[in-house]
């Protein structure tokens, strides 16, 4: 039983295509048929069903799936402990983090990093945060840099490194604007459209949920802390588009699309803020991993760095 065959009938278990593992190994699509075909004829056993172009692991490839992990798993970890004999980091280090994240957060984390440890051959996937904990509960990755759910799976272990504060945005020329120039913290800065700040109260937010709103998606932790700020006005949003990348719903907004609730650290001069009394909303923002997997040390590296950068 070889590694290569192993490792491709993992990707194939996890992708559920023979195209997609052939696209990520570089090889051919027949070269990943006949690695599956291989294996099956040593196992004497069939691992995938092809059912309406779909492939399913059958009853004997799911339970030798986890199993071909375990193979997988302790090999990388034989290789780390000899390379850590010699003082060197290396290996393969699999991860993900939220678009918003990797954009804003790691990015000096992910230069140290590489320039510290260049023998590992990291493999960094931008995702949902939703998407990464569920890869990290199926060992697929070894850890998520994400906004940390607020009932996480059981089996994950969650380590908060930023907070993430946000407030609610409107355009500089929203039509409610207008009417409350009056109440604008800085008149100055709203004369010449530059970041401000208004005050609404609850009436006024009844008001403003009156128009668009621009959010994440239903399902995302970002959405269920929103819809839980707003249920408590009982208040029903107007949502008129849906993104679940932030620097896509801060240009929406920017140009007028409709009102959104962002991180504090996307705000610049074309919106303007709005502070309510009762709104906290804050997300946090950490990493994720499993409690019952042991991290390599190129993993452990990353998470010392992450760690160090809050």
């Amino acid at each position: 039983m070889d590694i290569p065959s192993i490792e491709t009938f993992l990707s194939v278990a996890q992708k559920q295509s023979f195209s997609l593992t052939a696209e990520s190994l570089y090889l051919t699509q027949p070269a990943i048929s006949k690695r599956i075909a291989s294996l099956e004829m040593e196992l004497n056993c069939k691992l995938f069903d092809r059912i309406k172009k779909k492939i399913i692991l059958t009853e004997a490839g799911r339970l030798f799936l986890p199993r071909a992990q375990n193979i997988i798993d302790e090999l990388k970890a034989g290789k780390n402990s000899l390379a850590e004999m010699g003082g060197i980091v290396s290996g393969e280090l699999a991860m993900a983090t939220s678009h918003h994240i990797g954009l804003h957060h790691l990015p000096p984390v992910l230069k140290q990093y590489v320039n510290e440890y260049p023998q590992v051959n990291l493999k960094l996937d931008f995702m949902n945060s939703e998407s990464a904990c569920l890869a990290v509960k199926n060992a697929e990755i070894e850890l998520a840099v994400i906004t940390l759910p607020n009932e996480p799976a059981s089996c994950l272990n969650l380590v908060k490194i930023w907070s993430d504060p946000m407030t609610i945005a409107i355009n500089n020329e929203h039509p409610l604007l207008e009417s409350f120039a009056e109440r604008s913290i800085d008149k100055k800065a709203h004369k010449n459209k530059v970041a401000k700040e208004i005050v609404f109260n609850q009436k006024d937010l009844q008001q403003l949920t009156q128009y668009p709103a621009i959010l994440p998606e239903i399902g995302t932790y970002t959405r269920e802390l929103l819809d839980e700020y707003f249920s408590k006005f009982d208040i029903e949003l107007q949502v008129k588009l849906s993104n679940n990348f932030l620097e896509t719903i801060k240009m929406m907004v920017s140009v007028g699309l409709g009102w959104s609730v962002l991180p504090q650290t996307l705000i610049d001069n074309t919106m303007t803020t709005i502070k309510t009394p009762g709104f906290t909303a804050s997300r946090s923002l950490g990493i994720a991993t499993h409690k019952n997997r042991t991290l390599s040390p190129a993993a452990q590296k990353m998470f010392n760095l992450i760690t160090k950068s809050e």
